[in-house]
């Protein structure tokens, strides 16, 4: 009926606990795109919805309507398959980086728009800036073509992509609404949707240093985004990883792209590329140039031993405006001027290295932001860190704080100290890969 349609009566069904129907859902979303629905009706209806749920017809309807809200990518014209992945945010993951070179090296195009990091998560934008002049603010036409010319691009959200998101998620982050599964699914996949994929790979990250901390929420999480991404008719998987350490050895955005370029040479962390080569298997299956994840695994590898994932990331960095010469000596991105090694205590095995005290001293070292309105220093951060399991001497470097001052180098040294934790007991490595679903 249509008083429905009116802000107050759609907040008042879901207050009851009603499902929304298609109109009243789209309406939501066109207030949140022209002004139309003031703000707070708007945090209204997300609080009825963080209460009170959708189902999946309802969050399937969210997702095409915020997908709606702007423009969707046009990649018609690419032959070849298109494949996006999506990591639900953990501590030094650059994943990113290295795997789009090295499923656009095999031959599936792979266009990837992706944030900037808020809190303790890394943004893939923010490690992209820290290479000397790489463009990430490149407009649909841009994008395309690149996609055209190369086969991979990685970029920024732009004005054009979704714009209820912007202000759903602003409204969500001070309303304490974000960790509704419902409005997380419709973020997700309304931005992923629009980019003009054939396929997506999703990255659902627990523990302590994920988004969700409980397996069992984010198994839940899993099961609706690739529900709801199926519904829609885009055919997804999600793999199940590990974050309770950090992933790799570094922290911070300079020198998790040199980590990432050390992955393109062939002699990236075992860690890291357990979880690189896992996702990538999955988006070269489901794209059709892998029968199998082991067929996945030996072109992944076969990308990276022949030089043609360093070269395809090369060919992105020049044509996104980037010092190319990165790709074959990193010390040319951003370094700093202070280094100090955070020594063990004592001789044993490392029991914990806690992913969330890591990114809190590499937080508090500049290289993220707690306001989305904070800058960022480029060059600061952690790297060598140990992982859980290794053996260590006593005064052996735990690992090394860069830093651009002396006063945020001791108060992250004294986080670092608290959060890398040495023992006398050899501590089992617990497999970080877990379930595919989807």
């Amino acid at each position: 009926m249509a008083t429905a349609l009116f802000p107050q009566h759609v907040i008042a069904r879901k207050r009851d606990g009603a499902e929304l129907d298609r109109g009243e859902i789209e309406a939501f979303v066109k207030g949140a795109t022209d002004g139309s629905w003031a703000d707070y009706q708007l945090s209204a209806l997300l609080m009825a919805i963080f209460l009170r749920g959708m189902t999946p017809r309802e969050t399937a309807i969210l997702t095409e309507a915020m997908m709606r809200s702007g423009t969707i990518a046009d990649l018609s014209a690419i032959r070849a398959p298109k494949a996006d992945k999506h990591s639900t945010g953990g501590v030094g993951d650059k994943v990113s980086l290295h795997l789009a070179p090295m499923v656009a090296a095999c031959g599936v195009a792979v266009p990837m728009i992706s944030g900037r990091g808020l809190g303790h998560t890394g943004g893939t934008v923010d490690k992209l800036e820290s290479i000397p002049g790489f463009r990430v603010g490149l407009s649909i036409s841009e994008y395309r073509a690149q996609l055209e010319k190369i086969g991979v691009a990685l970029i920024s959200q732009t004005a054009e992509i979704v714009p209820a998101d912007r202000k759903l998620y602003a409204l969500r982050d001070v309303t304490a609404t974000v960790e509704s599964i419902p409005l997380i699914c419709a973020s997700i996949l309304s931005k992923k949707l629009a980019e003009g994929i054939d396929v997506l790979v999703l990255d659902v990250k627990f523990g302590r240093g994920a988004f969700m901390k409980e397996k069992a929420r984010a198994r839940e999480l899993a099961v609706a985004l690739t529900s709801v991404a199926k519904a829609m008719g885009k055919p997804t998987r999600a793999v199940m990883t590990a974050m309770d350490e950090p992933l790799g050895h570094s922290v911070g955005n300079a020198l998790e792209v040199a980590e990432s370029i050390e992955c393109l040479k062939g002699s990236g962390p075992q860690d890291l590329m357990d979880v690189t080569f896992a996702l990538g298997e999955q988006m070269l299956v489901l794209a059709g140039t892998a029968k199998d994840a082991v067929a996945g695994r030996v072109q992944l590898e076969r990308s990276v031993s022949s030089g043609a994932a360093l070269a395809k990331f090369r060919e992105m960095v020049a044509a996104q405006g980037g010092d190319p010469r990165v790709a074959d000596d990193p010390s040319r991105l951003p370094a700093s001027p202070i280094r100090a090694q955070v020594p063990s205590p004592s001789s044993g095995w490392v029991q914990d290295v806690d992913a969330l005290g890591v990114a809190l001293a590499a937080l508090r070292l500049g290289a993220g932001r707690a306001r989305a309105e904070d800058g960022i220093d480029p060059a600061v951060g952690i790297s060598g860190l140990v992982k859980v399991g290794e053996r260590v001497l006593n005064g052996q470097p735990l690992c090394v704080v860069h830093a651009n001052d002396q006063g945020r180098l001791a108060e992250a040294h004294a986080i670092l100290d608290r959060t890398i934790v040495v023992g006398p007991g050899a501590v089992p490595r617990a497999a970080l890969v877990g379930e595919i679903i989807g």
